[in-house]
């Protein structure tokens, strides 16, 4: 007998507002289409080539850890700690863009957030979320932010 598996879709979290819009969207969206939801924040250590020093294990560990509590936080924050359907989280270290692609190959669905800005910058995406839109391998689906200010 084979165990059918929930489609997956695959969200991409900075803790933004434009990010929990993103996640609350995707979240309905399972609930849905039963779905289950990968939540995804990437994380990068410092790569300036002018930084003085090397960089400890410990602090990439800390920095890592960061992240999964600011994920953490940032889903129980937009969609509490049970929202019906699962939310699960993952960090992945590496450019937000090239996560959220590398993460869209499991998916069906892909969803990023955007500013929302109207006008001409409405018209614009976001470097990450344009990245995403043109490389995904899912389908993708661009949240704009029900908050952002008219004209901003």
């Amino acid at each position: 007998m084979s165990e059918t598996i929930e489609p997956l879709i695959v969200v991409g979290v900075d803790g933004s507002a434009h990010s929990k819009e993103a996640l609350r969207w995707a979240v309905g969206q399972a609930r849905a289409t039963g779905s289950r939801v990968h939540a995804v924040m990437s994380w990068q250590w410092n790569t300036n080539p002018f930084a003085v020093g090397t960089v400890e294990q410990a602090e990439l560990v800390s920095a890592e850890e960061g992240a999964r509590q600011r994920l953490a936080d940032t889903v129980a924050e937009a969609v509490g700690t049970s929202p019906g359907v699962p939310v699960f989280r993952r960090v992945e270290q590496g450019p937000p863009a090239q996560v959220l692609v590398e993460a869209s190959r499991e998916a069906e669905l892909t969803v990023v957030g955007t500013r929302g800005y109207g006008g001409i910058k409405g018209a614009l995406l976001g470097s990450v979320s344009q990245q995403v839109v043109q490389y995904a391998a899912s389908t993708v689906v661009v949240v704009r932010d029900e908050q952002a200010p008219e004209g901003a």
